[in-house]
């Protein structure tokens, strides 16, 4: 049985989870790119798609990649490469992956990231402004659904899990679950906030329920559960990027909402930008730990024994 067992895991492919995390790690800097498309008004620097002021879009000349051209037609590049790596990864998952609901998963990223190249291309044709929020929200959940992928495909979604069981998980799985919305929230908002200039007090609200949830998360982390290492280092991960957002947030509403601070427009442009950034890690990694609090194997009490159930089985 041991001999069959090891056999079996030998037989599954690295690839799916090799690109995986390749296609979360080219999401990442496209949202910094995409971000600093928005903060230099350069997202209609590129007036015609799919080409580029009628070339193709993988022909155009390098030369001629100046000023806020040069960020708009990366930002297209950068995204068909991301569009290119989500193919390969859905069909990877296709042919190689076991478990149904995994694969399915790889065909409804594929199709998100069609949608996000349409609607990309639609905020350029129909100079629709809704349509660029819409595209950065849908950014940000894309990259939230490559790094789940990433950690689906992992070797450690698939081991049995050798840390204690969770005790009161029910609380965890619901705040975990509850921060990762408010997250995604913020996200909105802040969306909304950057294309128009509107709802700054939504943003403002959200900022503070997820400031409150990242810290009640963090400590019923480290007081119930300290010795799950999955879980302690995500979370104090998640509080640093806390901490930096609320920085990064504080100096960027002062330098774009008030004469309190003076910088130059560059500083300004990486100021917000970066702070978007920041907000995507702290979604995926809130995510992260609200996904391993499922996968952890849990004790419940029952007649006064202890029964352990396994969650999330491979």
């Amino acid at each position: 049985m041991k001999a069959e067992g090891t056999r079996n895991a030998s037989s599954i492919s690295v690839w799916p989870h090799r690109l995986a995390v390749i296609t979360a790690c080219a999401t990442f800097p496209l949202l910094f790119i995409g971000g600093l498309v928005t903060s230099k008004g350069a997202g209609l620097a590129v007036p015609d798609w799919p080409t580029t002021f009628g070339y193709n879009m993988f022909l155009y000349p390098w030369s001629k990649m100046v000023g806020n051209i040069f960020y708009e037609h990366s930002h297209r590049l950068v995204a068909s490469a991301v569009g290119f790596l989500t193919i390969a990864l859905a069909l990877s998952l296709w042919v190689q992956e076991r478990r149904n609901w995994l694969r399915w998963l790889g065909v409804i990223a594929l199709a998100l990231v069609i949608v996000q190249g349409v609607l990309g291309g639609l905020r350029v044709t129909l100079l629709e402004h809704s349509l660029a929020i819409v595209h950065a929200s849908l950014a940000q959940a894309f990259f939230a659904l490559t790094v789940s992928l990433a950690l689906f495909t992992s070797p450690e979604w698939r081991e049995k899990i050798a840390e204690p069981p969770l005790a009161a998980y029910g609380r965890l799985r619901r705040l975990a679950t509850v921060t990762t919305g408010l997250i995604y929230l913020q996200v909105l908002f802040g969306a909304v906030l950057r294309h128009t200039g509107l709802r700054l007090d939504a943003h403002l609200f959200f900022a503070m329920l997820v400031a409150l949830h990242v810290v009640l998360l963090t400590a019923r982390i480290f007081k119930d559960h300290s010795d799950h290492r999955r879980l302690t280092r995500p979370a104090l991960f998640l509080s640093a990027m806390l901490l930096l957002q609320l920085l990064l947030g504080t100096v960027s509403y002062l330098v774009k909402f008030t004469a309190i601070l003076r910088v130059p427009i560059d500083v300004t442009v990486f100021l917000t930008t970066t702070h978007l950034a920041v907000g995507a890690l702290m979604l995926v990694t809130s995510l992260i730990v609200t996904l391993r609090s499922y996968r952890y194997p849990t004790v419940t009490t029952a007649a006064g024994q202890e029964v352990f159930t396994e969650q999330c089985s491979v």
